[in-house]
């Protein structure tokens, strides 16, 4: 059961891969999907480091 799940796997990422490599229209929306994922997470990151810097400016403060 778990070697045909694998084997399944495989073979979809590898048919996957070459549907995008040979599909204009496939290769341009995984790079749009890439770009929009990678700002999103800049966007989580730069929150999370406010949110952490924060709290040390109002620790100075109170000081």
């Amino acid at each position: 059961m778990e070697k045909m799940f694998c084997l399944g796997l495989v073979l979809g990422a590898v048919g996957g891969a070459l549907i995008v490599a040979n599909s204009y229209k496939a290769r341009s929306l995984v790079k749009k999907s890439q770009a929009d994922l990678l700002q999103k997470v800049d966007e989580m990151m730069d929150e999370r480091l406010n949110a952490q810097s924060a709290p040390d400016k109002t620790e100075k403060k109170a000081k």
